[in-house]
């Protein structure tokens, strides 16, 4: 990535300019038995169309605060850069009474009612289908998302130097993120064309480094799983095979 990236969405635009085509997020819930492969390009049109549903649909501004009550999954990474590149505070399992705004899944509909601004909610259901009736309260994210443009251009820079995520009571602001991501790719080995399978759930710093940040910033992927404790230890050497993977956070 390029040195001058100093937020999670300029990561994100320098891995589309430099290969569009190679694969990002590989997901597994190993639960259900869902595989989805997200390259580059498909990976920053979900947060193309997700940025500008939080930015014109649900009026967010830069420097209001997004609960992110979701759990390791594709849908979640999408929200986390929309999230950057609107400049608003994706808050991961923050409390959605002190939220400008609550983006919920299965388990935390309820909780996130205590949200006072818009509310989104996400089925999590294999290739991510529309709920029957929404939850109450909510609109469905499928339902609002398909129709929302494939560019996305913030109404204001965002500034790298503000906060742009909390969790497990760690804030950081987007220049902030990046250097912990760099310092993580470090450490972990990464590269060009790495490959890093993560069973990490997303609620610490280091779940969502290597679930998502740390490939990110090296220009490698990862493969996020989840339920991976539903996997035989033979199943994950398969895994890890078939995947070419090289590296491992579990």
């Amino acid at each position: 990535m390029n040195a001058s990236d100093r937020t999670p969405a300029d990561l994100l635009r320098s891995a589309l300019a430099a290969d569009p085509a190679r694969p990002l997020v590989t997901f597994y819930d190993d639960a259900t038995g869902e595989r989805v492969e997200l390259s580059v390009a498909t990976f920053a049109n979900w947060v193309a169309k997700t940025a500008n549903l939080l930015q014109g649909e649900l009026a967010a501004e830069p420097g209001e605060r997004l609960a992110l009550l979701l759990p390791a999954h594709w849908q979640t990474a999408v929200w986390l850069l929309a999230c950057s590149s609107v400049g608003v505070v994706a808050d991961v399992g923050g409390d959605p009474a002190g939220a400008d705004h609550v983006v919920a899944g299965p388990g935390q509909f309820d909780a996130g009612l205590a949200c006072r601004g818009e509310r989104i909610a996400l089925s999590l259901e294999p290739l991510g289908r529309r709920f029957p009736v929404p939850p109450a309260g909510y609109a469905d994210y499928a339902v609002e998302v398909p129709s929302q443009g494939d560019r996305f251009a913030p109404y204001a820079p965002v500034d790298p130097d503000e906060a742009a995520l909390a969790v497990g009571g760690l804030e950081l602001t987007g220049a902030e993120l990046v250097e912990r991501a760099r310092a993580d790719a470090d450490r972990l080995g990464l590269g060009p064309g790495s490959r890093l399978l993560s069973g990490l759930p997303y609620d610490t710093w280091e779940g969502l480094s290597a679930g998502l940040f740390a490939p990110l910033v090296a220009g490698g992927s990862v493969v996020l799983c989840r339920n991976l404790g539903e996997l035989s230890e033979d199943g994950l050497a398969k895994r890890i095979e078939s995947e070419r993977v090289t590296g491992t956070a579990v």
